[in-house]
């Protein structure tokens, strides 16, 4: 394939393209795209290509796109051959991930797969389905705080000042790794001194304490309520360094959600509990 050079002020038409979701087509083709930061890119997903009319289709939008002069970028990770080959009919590039990794996969197994599409984002295991989704339900009735029911049955306790990132962390380690996780707010009255709240205080061993810059909690603040003492500069800046002073007082592990990705965030509690328990913690799934 021939290498483009792209003008970075001009965005880079890019699709996902999938028999199921596309949530990995998305996820790989992300991946990749995140090492071009100087690049725009122009995203389109496609989910649930499964007949060859279907995949005609997508190949006279790609095409349509490239003859308006801006070659267009496409991931998929179809798996249904005729499916795959009539969108390989493009005149796009096509970076084909099922195409690239199978076959290698079979040579090494000895084994065809079946190539069936919605394989992986299927039920599959029903009981790990099941664990997760029984996590997400849990993460929903913890979140911020609202419920201390069944508070000792989580795994994870993310304590944090309000808008910190709490939220996204505690929704991803529920729905990718199966955790019980609970989220508890810091609020002024919880930062009058260096105790945990009494809700989360049993649970010490479980907690680990978010962070973020002032700057970061004052502008994420300010598109809530702007002009706000909860959003003002000083507020932030006291909030964070008396919630920090709490972390370190019951030396939780502190966890800078400013420059960190949510992915990363959940990596980094992950590498934790594998220190703290390397039998994997009860709500664990791998």
């Amino acid at each position: 394939m021939a290498t483009q050079t792209h003008d970075p002020d001009q965005p880079v038409p890019v699709f996902f393209l999938s028999d199921s979701t596309g949530i990995s087509a998305e996820t790989m083709g992300n991946a990749l795209l995140l090492q071009f930061p100087d690049l725009r890119f122009e995203r389109t997903l496609i989910p649930f290509i499964t007949t060859v009319e279907e995949a005609r289709d997508v190949v006279a939008t790609l095409d349509a796109a490239v003859d308006r002069g801006i070659t267009p970028l496409a991931f998929t990770t179809t798996a249904l051959d005729e499916v795959r080959l009539e969108l390989h009919k493009t005149r796009a590039p096509l970076i084909d991930f099922f195409d690239m990794h199978m076959q290698r996969v079979e040579g090494l197994l000895g084994a065809r797969g079946v190539r069936a599409p919605a394989r992986l984002h299927g039920v599959g295991d029903i009981k790990r389905y099941n664990s997760r989704m029984q996590a997400v339900e849990y993460a929903i009735e913890h979140d911020d705080g609202q419920s201390v029911r069944s508070l000792e049955k989580a795994d994870v306790v993310l304590v944090a000042p309000s808008r910190c990132g709490k939220t996204p962390t505690t929704m991803y380690l529920a729905l990718q790794h199966g955790l019980f996780v609970a989220n508890y707010p810091l609020v002024e009255e919880d930062l009058a001194d260096l105790e945990l709240p009494r809700p989360v205080r049993e649970l010490h061993d479980r907690c680990f304490g978010i962070t973020t810059t002032p700057a970061r909690l004052h502008a994420v603040r300010s598109e809530r309520r702007p002009n706000s003492t909860y959003a003002s500069l000083p507020q932030c800046s006291s909030e964070l360094r008396r919630a920090e002073a709490m972390y370190r007082a019951h030396d939780l592990p502190i966890i800078d959600s400013s420059a960190k990705s949510v992915e990363e965030m959940s990596t980094l509690i992950l590498q934790v509990l594998a220190r703290r328990n390397p039998s994997g913690r009860r709500g664990a799934v791998p």
